[in-house]
């Protein structure tokens, strides 16, 4: 009776195993690995986003830090040379 029992938990626990297993290779990052060209036009799109989003951050970076030190003209010694390299970034000739 005991072994009955034993076999019937183990079908039991392989059924809700193989349930788990297959709503498992449901989710959507399984279904989006599973195509290698699906893979390559996600790892593509990441990229591009990345990439765009380096670009953009490290200009409102730099335009932030040349606009900080084009203000900063008023103390003795650090002003000056904050100036001479804001206008080398600007483009502008040195006095």
């Amino acid at each position: 009776m005991t072994e009955t029992n034993d076999s019937d938990s183990l079908l039991q626990e392989v059924q809700a195993l193989k349930a788990e297993v297959t709503r498992l290779n449901n989710q959507k990052f399984f279904r989006i690995y599973k195509s290698k060209w699906r893979t390559i036009g996600f790892q593509l799109m990441r990229g591009l986003a990345f990439g765009l989003g380096t670009v953009l951050g490290a200009s409102i970076l730099a335009s932030v830090l040349v606009f900080a030190l084009s203000q900063i003209d008023f103390i003795p010694i650090f002003g000056e040379w904050a100036k001479e390299i804001a206008d080398e970034i600007q483009g502008r000739p040195s006095e």
